[in-house]
C-alpha cells in the first residue's frame, strides 16, 4: 500500500522567540496573541478554560485525553470560556459521560474560542520551565494558510501581563446575590436557606465555585465589582469581606483595589479572605510586593505547607504573580508556602481575623483538603459577632 501523504496542517502557534508549531485546529477560527502557560491537571478541562483567572493567556493542557468527558453548563466557572485558547496532544475526544450536554469542539466554537492539537506537549512544556511563559500567537485556517513571518511579529509586540489590569474586563457589571451551594448528588446545586453570615465578595474574576463555597459555608454572599470603593462595601453592613481570585497583573489592579482594602482595615475590624489574585491584593495592602514568576503553578498536584500545623495541603493553583514574602511587613505572617519551589502560598494579619492564601481550596484536588479555609472564614465571622454582642 502506497504511504498516505500527511493532511495539511490547519492551525498555527507561533512563539515570540520565532519556533514555530503546526498542528490541527479546532474550535473558532481566526487568531489571537496571549502568554502561553501550561496546566497539568488530568481533569477539569472546561472549568480551567472558563476560570477567569486565565484570562489573557493560551493554555497548553500536559495531559493527553481532553474531550471525553464532554461539556455541560453545570461545571462553567464563569458564563463562557476566558481562556484565549487551548493547545492539546491529541484531536479531542468524543464526550463519553453521562453529565455531557455538548461535545469540546462544538463549544469552543460556539464561543470563539481558538484550538491546536497533535503538538508535542511535552516538548512545548518543557520550552516553558525553561524559558519562561512565552507570548504566542495561536492561528486557525481550515484551509491551513498561514502569515508566519505576521504571526511572529504579532507575538512580539504584544505587550505582556505585566502592568496589564484585566480584572476590570472580567468582574461583574453590577452587584447581584448569590445563594447557590456546593454540587451535591443527586439534586445538584441546592440553595443556601438559612444563612448565618453577611458576606460582600469583590469580584475580580470570581469563579462560581468558590461563591457555592461561601454559600455553603452559612454565607449570604454579595458580589460588587472590583472597582467597589470601600464606602460600597460597608453600606451593605458585612459581617466579612472576601476578595476573589482574577487575572492579569496585581500591581496594576490594585491602583484602584488596595486604597480600598486599606480602608476596610483601618477602620474597621471585620474578618477579611482573600483566594489568588485577592490574597496578592491583601499583601499590596499590607505593603508587601509580588513579582512575575518565570513560568507560574498551574496545576491540580501542588502541595503546599501549612506552616503552624506542618499539615501538607494537595491544591490547585493558578497564577502567574506570587506575592514576595521577604517584603511582608512586620505583624504579618506568612502561613503557607509551595512545596515545590518555596514561593509564598499565605499570609495573616498576628491577632487579626485577616488572611489569604494563593491557591483555590474550592477546586477539590485533595479533594477536600483546604475547604477549612472557608469554615475559618465563617468561625472569625461568628467570634466577630459574639464580642460585639
Amino acid at each position: 500500500m502506497a504511504d498516505t501523504a500527511p493532511s495539511k496542517p490547519t492551525a498555527c502557534l507561533a512563539m515570540a522567540d520565532g519556533t514555530v508549531f503546526y498542528g490541527a485546529g479546532f474550535g473558532a477560527t481566526g487568531q489571537t496573541v496571549a502568554e502561553l502557560c501550561f496546566n497539568t491537571a488530568m481533569t477539569g478541562y472546561q472549568e480551567i478554560m472558563t476560570d477567569p483567572s486565565y484570562a489573557g493567556q493560551i493554555v497548553t493542557f500536559t495531559f493527553p485525553h481532553i474531550g471525553n468527558t464532554g461539556v455541560t453548563p453545570e461545571d462553567d466557572e464563569t458564563g463562557n470560556p476566558v481562556a484565549a485558547g487551548m493547545v492539546v496532544k491529541w484531536d479531542p475526544t468524543l464526550a463519553s459521560n453521562w453529565r455531557s450536554t455538548e461535545e469540546l469542539k462544538e463549544w469552543l466554537t460556539r464561543t470563539g474560542r481558538i484550538a491546536i492539537g497533535g503538538i508535542d506537549t511535552r516538548r512545548l512544556t518543557r520550552a516553558i520551565r525553561q524559558q519562561g511563559a512565552p507570548h504566542v500567537a495561536l492561528a486557525h485556517d481550515p484551509d491551513g494558510n498561514f502569515d508566519v513571518e505576521a504571526l511572529v511579529a504579532s507575538a512580539r509586540a504584544w505587550s505582556g501581563l505585566e502592568g496589564m489590569d484585566l480584572a476590570k474586563e472580567v468582574t461583574c457589571a453590577q452587584s447581584y446575590r448569590w445563594d447557590e451551594m456546593r454540587w451535591a448528588w443527586p439534586d445538584g446545586y441546592p440553595k443556601q436557606t438559612a444563612p448565618a453570615h453577611k458576606v460582600v465578595a469583590i469580584d475580580y474574576g470570581a469563579k462560581r465555585n468558590i461563591l457555592r463555597c461561601l454559600a455553603s459555608a452559612g454565607c449570604d454572599v454579595t458580589v460588587l465589582p472590583a472597582t467597589a470603593t470601600a464606602e460600597e462595601v460597608l453600606a451593605h453592613n458585612p459581617d466579612g469581606v472576601f476578595l476573589s481570585n482574577g487575572p492579569g497583573d496585581p500591581a496594576a489592579t490594585g491602583e484602584y483595589a488596595v486604597p480600598m482594602i486599606k480602608t476596610i482595615l483601618d477602620t474597621t475590624e471585620l474578618p477579611v479572605f482573600g483566594i489568588c489574585l485577592g490574597h496578592q491584593m491583601l499583601a499590596l495592602a499590607l505593603g508587601a510586593k509580588t513579582i512575575k514568576m518565570n513560568h507560574g503553578h498551574h496545576g491540580a498536584n501542588h502541595p503546599v505547607k501549612e506552616n503552624e500545623t506542618g499539615k501538607v495541603e494537595i491544591t490547585s493553583m493558578n497564577h502567574g504573580f506570587a506575592v514576595d514574602a521577604q517584603t511582608l511587613p512586620k505583624g504579618v505572617v506568612e502561613t503557607h508556602v509551595s512545596l515545590f519551589d518555596g514561593s509564598n502560598c499565605g499570609i495573616k494579619i498576628d491577632g487579626r481575623p485577616v488572611f489569604s492564601v494563593q491557591q483555590h481550596p474550592e477546586a477539590s484536588p485533595g479533594p477536600q483538603d483546604s475547604f477549612y479555609l472557608f469554615e475559618r472564614f465563617a468561625d472569625a465571622m461568628a467570634a466577630s459577632k459574639s464580642v460585639e454582642a
